[in-house]
């Protein structure tokens, strides 16, 4: 069994004070780290006020940029190593979500994944997986590892939005339809939405997007 390494990062809210009543765990890109996607916490409270917004860091010194981190090798893209990668840090993302869910008295269904990049690649692996559905799934700009074997191993369908540009030189925008297929065919809701002229980013339509879909997913 991979082992299980203990995850920590920056957080941000609630924005309506008090205790929070939902959560929303930020999975950020290769190369990067947590206070990279926790800047989207401010801009996404203002459509969930009563949301904390965790952003881990990855467990590895990033391959090719030793000031950032990574969820897992990926200068060598074969699918098979991104797969194998995916599924040696799942457990730690998983008992991360689990402790934090704990320690604030909250289930899946107060629970939200957002991804970016190779975030979104471990949100779309971790999410099916777990026990319980949470209540929502946004990615960013990422691609979906497993695909192959998720309609057999998928224990949870929450419903997912996938966003991605239509100029992304990093993960091209054809990795979006190859996402939605394979997540359709393993019986998750899914929309999506193509954004013109932008590359590997997340722009303000894009974002906008992602935070309605969260908090219609938590009934607000």
């Amino acid at each position: 069994m991979p082992d299980v390494i203990k995850l920590d990062g920056p957080s941000f809210g609630p924005a309506a004070g008090g205790a929070p009543r939902q959560l929303v765990v930020l999975l950020h890109g290769w190369g990067a780290d947590g206070n990279d996607l926790i800047g989207l916490g401010p801009y996404m409270a203002r459509y969930l006020p009563e949301a904390e917004f965790l952003s881990p860091n990855g467990p590895e010194p990033c391959e090719a940029n030793p000031m950032g981190r990574q969820w897992f090798a990926l200068q060598d893209q074969d699918p098979g190593l991104m797969l194998e990668g995916a599924v040696g840090v799942a457990p730690s993302i998983d008992t991360f979500i689990d402790d934090a869910l704990a320690a604030r008295g909250l289930g899946d269904d107060d629970l939200a994944l957002v991804g970016f990049s190779q975030g979104t690649m471990m949100a779309l692996y971790v999410g099916p997986r777990r026990a319980q559905a949470c209540a929502a799934i946004v990615g960013y700009s990422g691609r979906l590892i497993g695909g192959g074997t998720l309609a057999e191993e998928a224990r949870a369908r929450p419903p997912v939005l996938l966003v991605h540009g239509e100029n992304d030189p990093v993960v091209p925008v054809a990795a979006l339809p190859a996402a939605v297929e394979g997540l359709t065919a393993a019986g998750l809701a899914v929309e999506w939405h193509r954004r013109p002229r932008v590359e590997h980013s997340i722009d303000e339509v894009g974002l906008v997007a992602g935070a309605e879909f969260i908090a219609t997913a938590f009934g607000a």
